[in-house]
């Protein structure tokens, strides 16, 4: 054949192509999950370049700035009306810029920079040969025990690659709850999964606990991550598409023209029914919801307690923000099927989480099962289907976090010759030989109870009020009872730190440097505003409860 023959079939076949449209990309909109993706890209940039010596100052001033960078962006794009009147799907669809999205992403970067503040921590443990240690282990790599973690210690060394894997963390959680289309949903899953998975392991203290412990998480994930991903194959067969907006016009059969090669499937309710199920599954994992919460107190438990506070906040804030915009968004005409179903994982998560820690003898345990009850009690919130539910939702999200990092904060001070002493009989009589820190712990735990004049009763109370309103009563006489539950193994930890005998060889309580009494500080202030003062935050909550289509 010759050249012009060859030159002709070619041009002939390139004709009819259009050409391809470079994406359109609202940088500015987007700019918080930039900022934070960007620093924690320089961040390993530093653990690269940086001496030894300066990378653990670099990496927190880097964190720091760039959170309260992202968070200034979230703030502008909300005073610009982003999250009202202009909210909108930006990057070619993938992400939602709206009310939701800017209050969870505000809520995310503010318990990161408080958990960066805990994982910065120095002066808890007793300095090793000369130098300060944090929570996590000199060298990650190293077989625990072995000469080459200890000449690590012996050297000074620090992991200071948690702090970009805590920027990559935060980062995927910010997309995970504006995601506009199911593949930027795993993707964002993944994103955020992945480092959480390493963080765990890498206590300093107990590291073979700490490595089972990631072990278990990344075991598990990885079999919700396949659940997940098989559900969205399984929608994307029903609807023909990823996009929320598309599946959710072919759930209400609002579809004009059907793609010849997906007639066959679409509408097929066996694939969304499914579909969704899985995909719901996997995000009741990451929220912690029974029966999916079995990783939750082995994880929390073995995890360094920076991590935990981190992961038990800023996770649960992202996930149920997900969840919320899945069965808002994309499934209000399938809402009869998935009710029920909701209904049922609540009872059992309330129910549940607060038995078990009844019977639990380890205060970090505790607090996981505790975060398993609050789950439940936020799913309450999320079954009422109206927009009272979704700002009691995100009220009670924002409260939660800062309680629950506070807690864990106030968990690593208390220690004894191994470490963090977290067997509950250890903390006997701790108000008598550390008043100031008992007292704490009992603040937030009286707002974990949902005690009045606490952001817990402020929180419950609106979530419960969203149910009851949303036709879910009995529901709520289950979460009253519950809460009822959960308040005596929390008064209990009360009764044994103000009125037990503190042991002669009992632990002590470290001072920590300002940045852990900033965590806690913050902590507390948030508890008791919310507590005293809610309704400006109410108020907040509900303008932003508004979701783009």
């Amino acid at each position: 054949m010759s050249a012009t023959a060859v030159h002709s079939l070619w041009t002939m076949a390139a004709d009819p192509v259009d050409k391809i449209d470079a994406p359109t990309i609202e940088y500015g909109q987007l700019s918080p999950v930039l900022i934070v993706i960007g620093a924690a890209v320089i961040g390993v940039l530093i653990e690269a370049f940086v001496p030894r010596k300066s990378r653990y100052y670099a990496q927190l001033f880097l964190s720091v700035v760039s959170l309260a960078a992202a968070f200034a962006a979230v703030v502008g794009l909300a005073a610009r009306g982003f999250g009202t009147t202009k909210a909108q799907i930006a990057a070619m669809g993938a992400i939602a810029v709206d009310g939701p999205a800017l209050f969870l992403q505000g809520t995310i970067l503010l318990t990161g920079i408080v958990a960066i503040f805990t994982f910065a921590e120095r002066r808890l443990d007793p300095v090793s040969h000369g130098n300060r240690v944090d929570s996590f282990v000199a060298q990650a790599g190293s077989v625990p025990g072995s000469e080459g973690e200890q000449a690590a210690t012996k050297a000074g060394f620090a992991t200071t690659e948690v702090f970009p894997l805590a920027l990559f963390a935060i980062g995927g959680m910010l997309v995970f709850p504006a995601a506009n289309d199911l593949l930027t949903l795993f993707i964002a899953l993944e994103v955020f999964s992945l480092p959480l998975y390493l963080l765990c392991a890498l206590a300093r203290r107990k590291r073979l606990m700490s490595q089972e412990s990631a072990v278990k998480y990344f075991l598990l994930g990885a079999f919700a991550s396949a659940f997940t991903l098989f559900g969205i194959a399984l929608l994307y067969g029903y609807a023909g598409s990823v996009s929320y907006a598309t599946v959710a016009d072919v759930v209400e059969g609002n579809v004009k023209t059907v793609d010849p090669a997906l007639a066959d499937t679409m509408g097929n309710d066996a694939l969304l029914l499914i579909g969704v199920a899985m995909v719901v599954m996997g995000l009741l994992f990451k929220v912690g919801a029974v029966p999916f919460h079995m990783w939750t107190p082995d994880v929390y438990q073995g995890a360094p307690t920076p991590v935990t506070g981190f992961m038990a906040a800023a996770t649960k804030v992202a996930a149920f923000g997900a969840l919320l915009r899945l069965l808002y968004v994309v499934l209000p005409g399938l809402r009869w099927d998935w009710r029920p179903v909701m209904w049922g994982v609540a009872v059992i998560t309330m129910l549940g989480g607060a038995i078990i820690a009844i019977t639990q003898t380890d205060i970090k345990r505790l607090l996981a099962y505790s975060s398993v009850a609050h789950a439940g009690f936020i799913l309450a919130g999320v079954i009422a289907t109206t927009p009272d539910g979704i700002s009691s939702v995100l009220f009670y999200l924002a409260a939660y976090s800062f309680v629950t990092i506070g807690a864990f904060a106030v968990v690593t001070l208390v220690r004894d010759a191994g470490g963090e002493a977290t067997h509950l009989s250890k903390w006997a009589g701790l108000g008598r030989r550390s008043p100031l820190v008992a007292a704490v712990f009992a603040v937030f735990l009286l707002a974990f109870a949902g005690i009045p004049l606490t952001s817990g009763f402020a929180g419950k109370f609106a979530v419960f009020k969203a149910a009851a309103e949303g036709g879910a009563g009995p529901l709520v006489v289950v979460g009253v009872l519950s809460s009822a539950i959960a308040a005596f193994f929390y008064i209990r930890v009360i009764v044994l730190m103000f009125f037990s005998e503190p042991k002669a060889d009992g632990p002590t309580v470290a001072v920590p440097s300002p940045l852990t009494m900033t965590a806690i500080g913050m902590g507390v202030a948030v508890t008791l505003v919310l507590g005293v003062a809610p309704q400006y935050f109410l108020d907040l909550a509900n303008q932003a409860g508004v979701f783009v289509r």
